[in-house]
């Protein structure tokens, strides 16, 4: 028997139906995935399960005594309040019964069976306990806790009243890829059922034992978990198509025949009419698929740039005892795509304002290249203007926006985007979190950039959103910073990764977030064969394997590789004072007017040093490895 049924729902907003005479059930012990494109009704849904709001029509119904706890997707919790006064709110209840009765208040026999059955003579011990177990100090103020530690106090509240159903609400967004494991394993371990609204492919798979989607306010159910979903789902839209494309032939056959004149009006021929009636109204019903997405961005548009983006020496940067970082020496090149792993904290988005010039290192160097042009996503959107229209955010003063060498109407840009042209003048505050999401990046693509900065960009984008994305990223010519905990986008998406190492140390490898669990799982091994205790490393910070000694023998290097040791440095500094002349040349732009000719030669300079001094230097560094020490 289901634990909660939702029976002929409807719900609409304004003329959209979000839920269309919608059916579910839940049953014991499942663990439903609920997945649907942005704005289709999804968090609606879940609070009308949790019975915080009602449908238009249709009919929810629940077992008697069912305990439902719904975690919101971003929880409202006291600022002013410690972690432990904050999860206790969800034992409120019981604590008003257990104070009602040491005052003596009403039916004390009542309260005490009343009591008895909540166990809630235990209850401070049961918030320890869940406190413990979700990692948290009780004494910690809520206000200021980071956005991923909020939403683990969120969680403890819903858990500690013991629920028979937890209905989650984007709960992935916020944490860092430790924490995403945690939750995984809670859920996992979790006796109840279990709704959850979620874009993180990666969290479905290995938490759903069903998928349902909400489309086009129809609730469709897929046994198993994403990677079934998909591959059920590509067979349903096949057979779709097929029918579709049977139905619209026969339609055509009787539109042509309906216009011949044919004794329309004998009894003989009402039979047809009544057909050809009943076709158009199920063409008319049918429900094609929503639109998808449409992004483009020329990594050209931000004219002419050096193939080196960065060039990181030995680089330190601290605020007070913080050490963000401490040694890190690296080079980005245009075209390279690369991801940022660490947990919360661990200063990633202050590493990215350090490589691209926002903030200034305390030691060590970084050499920049020319006529970078820089767009950011910002995971707080910093950069949304509530109150402006969504045309004016796109393009303010303008019914135009260029991109490379194509003029487009901003309404028709937004269009791209899945926003209506009835909706070009709407506030920016009316959009949903993937709204908006979908928004910054329209206006993040229509920007000239050489260089994206994505600071958790998959944050409330929907499925298909994401992979439109990810094929839109992987054909970019130009260079990519990406922050995301979405652990298939980035294995997806970038070709090298800055992984967190400790406090203040950084370690660049190739791949992303399964190159990274791999390389885990073989120092493990290697741990394990050297006899030391094994630990989990995808909840530490990753170090290098041991290196034997045999690995630090150097061949003696020969006379010609020795000279040409010795000559680098100088032939390195000369080429950077040669970049440095250009570039003062080129500085203020009078020379594009008054030489045009040199000016164009100087930057083609400029870009071939920057090949040179890349060779240089990485012929440098590995004649310096070579050289016996």
């Amino acid at each position: 028997m289901a634990l909660l049924t939702l029976l002929d729902a409807q719900l609409a907003f304004g003329h959209v139906p979000l839920l269309d005479h919608a059916e579910f059930a839940l049953h014991a012990s499942e663990r439903v995935g609920l997945i649907g494109r942005n704005g289709a009704g999804k968090s609606s849904l879940l609070r009308i399960l949790g019975g915080l709001e009602r449908p238009d029509d249709g009919e929810l119904q629940m077992q008697q005594g069912l305990r439902v706890a719904y975690v919101a997707q971003e929880p409202a919790l006291p600022d002013a309040a410690t972690v432990f006064d904050a999860v206790a709110e969800g034992l409120s209840e019981v604590r008003a019964l257990v104070d009602a009765f040491a005052a003596g208040q009403g039916e004390l026999d009542a309260l005490q069976a009343r009591i008895e059955a909540a166990q809630g003579w235990t209850w401070r011990q049961r918030v320890d306990e869940t406190l413990q177990r979700l990692r948290l100090l009780p004494g910690a103020q809520v206000e200021q806790l980071s956005g991923g530690t909020r939403k683990r106090v969120a969680l403890a509240r819903a858990l500690v009243a013991a629920p028979d159903v937890l209905l989650l609400d984007e709960p992935t967004n916020h944490l860092d890829l430790d924490a995403i494991q945690w939750l995984e394993d809670l859920l996992l371990e979790f006796k109840g059922s279990v709704v959850v609204v979620t874009h993180d492919r990666a969290f479905l798979d290995r938490v759903a034992t069903r998928i349902v989607e909400l489309d086009r306010g129809r609730l469709l159910s897929y046994p198993g978990n994403f990677a079934r979903y998909q591959a059920l789902k590509e067979e349903q839209l096949q057979q779709e198509a097929t029918l579709h494309a049977r139905a619209d032939k026969l339609l055509a056959q009787e539109e042509v025949w309906i216009r011949k004149g044919v004794e329309a009006r004998r009894t003989r021929a009402q039979g047809r009419i009544n057909r050809l009636q009943a076709l158009r109204a199920a063409r008319a019903a049918r429900r094609d698929a929503t639109g998808s997405v449409r992004m483009d961005v020329d990594a050209q548009t931000g004219g002419y740039q050096a193939r080196l983006v960065a060039e990181l020496t030995d680089v330190r940067l601290a605020f007070g005892d913080h050490v963000i970082v401490d040694g890190l020496s690296a080079t980005v090149l245009r075209g390279d795509k690369i991801g940022l792993i660490g947990p919360n904290g661990a200063g990633k988005t202050t590493l990215l304002k350090l490589i691209l010039g926002e903030l200034e290192p305390d030691g060590g160097r970084v050499r920049r290249g020319a006529h970078l042009q820089v767009a950011y996503f910002d995971q707080m959107r910093a950069a949304l203007d509530l109150d402006a229209t969504l045309e004016d955010f796109i393009s303010p003063g303008s019914e135009w926006i260029e991109i490379g060498a194509r003029r487009q109407h901003v309404k028709s840009y937004l269009g791209d985007f899945l926003f209506s042209p009835a909706r070009a003048a709407s506030p920016v505050r009316s959009l949903s979190g993937g709204e908006r999401n979908r928004l910054l990046l329209a206006r993040l693509f229509a920007r000239p950039a050489n260089v994206l900065v994505l600071d958790e960009p998959t944050n409330d984008l929907d499925i298909d959103t994401l992979e439109l994305l990810e094929e839109l990223l992987q054909t970019y010519e130009g260079t990519v910073f990406l922050v995301s905990h979405d652990r298939a986008f980035l294995d997806n998406v970038v070709t090298s990764t800055l992984a967190w190492d400790g406090p203040g140390r950084w370690r660049e490898y190739e791949g992303g977030v399964q190159d990274w669990l791999a390389q885990s799982a073989r120092w493990q091994a290697l741990q394990a064969a050297a006899g030391a205790p094994t630990e989990d490393l995808s909840r530490k910070p990753l170090q290098s394997p041991p290196v034997k000694r045999e690995q630090l023998q150097k061949k003696k290097l020969s006379y010609k590789e020795q000279r040409e040791l010795d000559e680098l440095p100088a032939r390195i500094e000369a080429l950077e004072a040669e970049q440095a002349g250009i570039r003062a040349a080129l500085a203020d732009g009078t020379l594009y007017q008054s030489d045009l000719q040199r000016a164009i030669a100087l930057q083609a300079r400029d870009t071939a040093i920057d090949d040179e001094l890349t060779a240089a230097l990485e012929r440098w560094a590995a004649l310096e490895a070579a050289a016996p020490g």
